[in-house]
């Protein structure tokens, strides 16, 4: 069971399973309650699995094979995913990701020592102009390269759960986020903080492709994130593994600062349009918003769910710096030896002035 967690309201911390009781939420109101980060719709986004189920008809070839899947911009190939610019690639060739092949526009001779690096590791060079990588790119910022890589590998929901550990832990679920850039954004956010993974569902949301990849900076290569099929099954399993659920919306009565944010959290954050469904959010434990003084509306979902990470960051920190002076204090009385001075004579004083480079007149 996670520290405190039997201090915590709204929870039947008996068996940690079953519906959790939601605590000061505030209004949900049309198809649920709207997320803190609100912000512009973003795109459809990547789908591994392939054409949506239900869209069969209109994806089927006329021969009934199914149309090949395309990644990235509108000029990706099909098969894999596309990852752009250099820090990206550099990332990948750094953690040893499967690359098949890398298009390269290198006018200036500024990437030949990364072309020489993906030499190395044995993947296929090809030239490409200018136009080719801008209709491959997803955000126009390939800065004259991308690399086709094999299908990312998803994690398990159990492969989170066992970063996670017994202690403290931070894991952020999204609700169905449909913007790349969001994802990537909010997956280095969690990576810099030291979560233990982001869930994300497998059906209506991005996922991991060339603008998740851009916008992580590579953090999608260092954390795991897990696809689940049922987001409420899986909120279900974190609580019996001892995590409180919070869900961000802009509707809840309590602030960041007053929400229990510390020890072992899944934060909910909620989609750019419809915020946390009412599904969701049913099974959260505690809601809290980021407070506001300003005119705009809210902060987009990246960014709240920054704030949000290092709040979280801050508490645990806070925690574990408590009782640390006292110990100090007992390391220096116990190890510290205490050497007795001979005060008498002229030598302690010239000692004493040396140590303090001081140039006394004795």
């Amino acid at each position: 069971m996670a520290k405190n967690q039997s201090q915590r309201p709204g929870r039947d911390v008996r068996g940690g399973k079953g519906k959790a009781q939601t605590q000061a939420k505030g209004p949900r109101g049309g198809k649920g309650a709207q997320q803190h980060g609100r912000g512009a719709q973003g795109g459809r986004g990547y789908q591994q699995g392939g054409p949506r189920s239900g869209n069969a008809r209109s994806d089927a070839r006329a021969d009934g094979a199914r149309k090949p899947v395309r990644r990235g911009g509108s000029g990706a190939p099909a098969g894999g995913t596309w990852i752009e610019g250099r820090r990206a690639v550099a990332e990948a060739l750094e953690v040893g990701m499967p690359l098949r092949r890398a298009l390269v526009n290198d006018a200036d001779g500024s990437l030949a020592p990364l072309v020489r690096e993906l030499e190395q590791a044995g993947v296929p060079i090809e030239r490409a102009p200018k136009s080719r990588l801008d209709a491959l790119s997803s955000h126009g910022a390939h800065q004259g390269i991308a690399c086709q890589t094999e299908p990312f590998a998803y994690a398990e929901l159990s492969d989170v759960i066992a970063r996670a550990g017994e202690g403290d832990a931070l894991v952020l679920l999204l609700d169905h986020v449909t913007d790349q850039g969001n994802l990537g954004a909010i997956v280095r956010s969690a990576e810099v903080v030291g979560a233990a993974g982001v869930v994300i569902p497998k059906a209506r949301a991005a996922g991991v492709g060339v603008g998740a990849f851009k916008t992580s900076a590579g953090a999608v290569l260092h954390l795991p994130i897990a696809q689940v099929s049922n987001l409420a099954a899986a909120i279900e399993t974190l609580k019996e593994h001892g995590f409180w659920v919070g869900g961000s919306t802009e509707h809840a009565h309590d602030s960041v600062w007053d929400a229990p944010m510390g020890g072992r959290i899944c934060l909910v954050m909620g989609s750019e349009g419809n915020g946390i469904s009412r599904l969701v959010l049913d099974r959260c434990d505690f809601t809290c918003k980021l407070p506001q003084r300003g005119r705009v509306e809210s902060l987009n979902v990246a960014q709240a769910a920054t704030v949000m990470c290092y709040e979280w960051l801050r508490r645990v920190s806070t925690a574990d710096a408590e009782g640390a002076p006292a110990a100090v204090a007992a390391a220096a009385t116990d190890e510290l030896p205490v050497v007795a001075a001979d005060t008498s004579g002229d030598d302690f004083m010239v000692d004493a002035a040396a140590s303090f480079d001081v140039d006394w007149d004795l």
